[in-house]
């Protein structure tokens, strides 16, 4: 069959690398893809949200199944126009992805569903928003631009001054474009973040082993929020126990809940937690494989991704056994451009490759790159995702790092401490 991978990041260079493997996938296309998917699939100059091109391009090259990356084209509702013109595409609908797309509609569904999450008020302009900040009590807080922000529109806030700066920024100033249209203002939680993806046919969830990823810019959870510079899988503060209550708490009643209300789900699930003293709480909900956390997952899966992709188009998850994963754990270090999550420079030749890629245990997960004169150099603000195994996390770190050191471009940088949270539970 015939596989179209939409995306050109980390996460599509995993997804390219996974199905390459498998026996079921004749020729393998990604649009646009980047300098790493061409190493193992043909790279098709087409963006992510032109539908017209993509449903043609399916239909000129008898694409069996289109696999989508990023949440743009699921929010703008790529897989209602594949539906359409009978292309079978996994991902969930335009309705359904607005569990992602409108954190208002997430946090709304979250309250009637009696999901656990932080308390929380909306909010339609800045002036009300600063009304209530100033007459509530000068206490922590987290506000949100209700739409997509590449990840940044999310603004944790230590007091009241922060909180009323970052309405400002998202209201006023609108740093985030239509995504601040409406915010949310919701109560800061307290506790340790983990990430748990389930692939769902919207009958059946099959859940996957959790992650943590370190959202912020700088080592010690310090600095800007970004789209992620690290992940580890499996986290070890989620045990089974605390998984399965994640399922009967959160997954299965989100699902239910998105039935109930005519937006059966169907794709990745992707809950984003903070595990509180009361137990874990959603703070927010992505409708996709995250990345970096699917590099390390995709790294560990032994199963063939193929098959369960399939299976959840065909709404037959319920007859697969269950995924087999490699015993040991993985890390994954993001390389970044300097000045990433801010303005950065592009176009910097990126040396050290072929010698990483060497490394055993070690996968080089391209993310911003492109080739020019047949050179690999920097296209973006997260560069490379380095992810790789070890019998322990610590030496799973250990050798991702090793990696990290083999790789040079003029102002790459990373984060140090990726899975240094796990570290004490792991020896």
């Amino acid at each position: 069959m015939n596989v179209l991978i939409i995306g050109n990041g980390g996460r599509e260079h995993a997804l390219a690398w996974k199905l390459k493997q498998s026996p079921l996938v004749k020729r393998l296309f990604v649009a646009p893809g980047n300098a790493g998917t061409a190493l193992v699939a043909e790279n098709v100059d087409i963006s992510p949200t032109d539908f017209p091109r993509l449903i043609k391009f399916a239909k000129q090259n008898d694409i069996g199944l289109t696999v989508v990356g990023p949440e743009a084209p699921l929010t703008l509702g790529i897989v209602d126009a594949f539906n359409a013109e009978k292309l079978r595409i996994f991902g969930p609908s335009k309705a359904a992805a607005e569990l992602e797309g409108s954190k208002v509609f997430c946090k709304n569904l979250l309250r009637h569903a009696d999901v656990p999450t932080g308390d929380y008020r909306v909010f339609r302009n800045a002036d009300s928003a600063i009304t209530f900040l100033k007459d509530r009590e000068d206490v922590p807080v987290v506000v949100k631009a209700d739409g997509l922000a590449a990840g940044k529109g999310v603004i944790v806030c230590a007091g009241r001054a922060e909180a009323l700066d970052a309405v400002d920024r998202i209201a006023r100033q609108r740093e985030f474009g239509a995504a601040g249209d409406q915010l949310v203002i919701e109560e800061r939680l307290d506790g340790e973040e983990a990430s748990v993806l389930a692939i769902t046919d919207g009958q059946t969830i099959v859940t996957l082993p959790a992650t943590q990823d370190h959202k912020r810019a700088h080592d010690g959870d310090t600095g800007p929020n970004t789209g992620g510079m690290g992940a580890y899988c499996p986290a070890p503060l989620v045990d089974d126990e605390m998984l399965h209550r994640i399922e009967e708490h959160v997954l299965v009643p989100t699902v239910h809940a998105m039935k109930r209300s005519r937006r059966p789900f169907q794709g990745v699930l992707y809950a984003g937690l903070m595990l509180t003293n009361q137990g874990a709480k959603v703070l927010e909900y992505n409708v996709r494989f995250g990345d970096p956390e699917c590099q390390p997952l995709l790294l560990r899966l032994k199963t063939d991704l193929m098959e369960v992709l399939l299976a959840t188009t065909e709404r037959r998850l319920d007859e697969l056994p269950p995924l087999e994963w490699d015993p040991r754990p993985a890390v994954c270090v993001v390389m970044a451009s300097e000045g990433y999550p801010g303005k950065y420079a592009r176009h910097k030749p990126i040396r050290g490759l072929d010698e990483a890629a060497r490394l055993p245990d070690v996968q080089v997960f391209h993310a911003g790159t492109t080739v020019r004169d047949g050179q690999v150099v920097t296209d973006g603000g997260r560069v490379l995702a380095v992810t790789a195994l070890g019998t322990t996390i610590p030496a799973a770190k250990l050798n991702a790092y090793t990696a990290v050191k083999a790789i040079r471009w003029d102002g790459a940088w990373c984060r140090k401490d990726i899975s240094d949270k796990a570290l004490w539970k792991s020896r």
